[in-house]
């Protein structure tokens, strides 16, 4: 994965309501946030994924709004699908919504999560 040494750790865990929705909450350091962040530096932003569905997710990738605006360099995913890594140089200022994409082994249907956003303010 990452070579980037300054990594913010969230956790993703993904549930399933009464209706079968799945539902999204991040966690850092034990304690519920946003799953969003504003980068200091460049870092490595990693997602561990906590899956509490019992349907076998996986991180496929991370889709953005903006994906061509340098505030996010490069998505990497673990070969087992439960770690995603966005490479963040924070070398462009601004700010990009993404979505992470997960499969599911029991379904052929991709899962996309609410917006999350990272913003940079820029080091050059």
């Amino acid at each position: 994965m990452s070579d980037l040494t300054n990594i913010v750790d969230f956790v993703l865990t993904v549930s399933l309501n009464n209706n079968n929705v799945p539902q999204f909450n991040y966690t850092k350091g034990g304690k519920a946030v946003t799953g969003s962040l504003a980068a200091n530096s460049a870092e490595t932003i990693r997602y561990v994924l906590d899956d509490d569905t019992d349907m076998e997710l996986k991180f496929v990738g991370a889709a953005f709004a903006t994906p061509f605006d340098g505030v996010i360099e490069k998505v990497e995913v673990s070969s087992n699908g439960k770690q995603l890594d966005l490479i963040d140089l924070d070398k462009a200022p601004g700010k990009t919504g993404f979505r992470f994409i997960l499969s599911s082994a029991k379904s052929s249907l991709l899962i996309s999560s609410p917006d999350p956003e990272i913003v940079n303010r820029g080091t050059e």
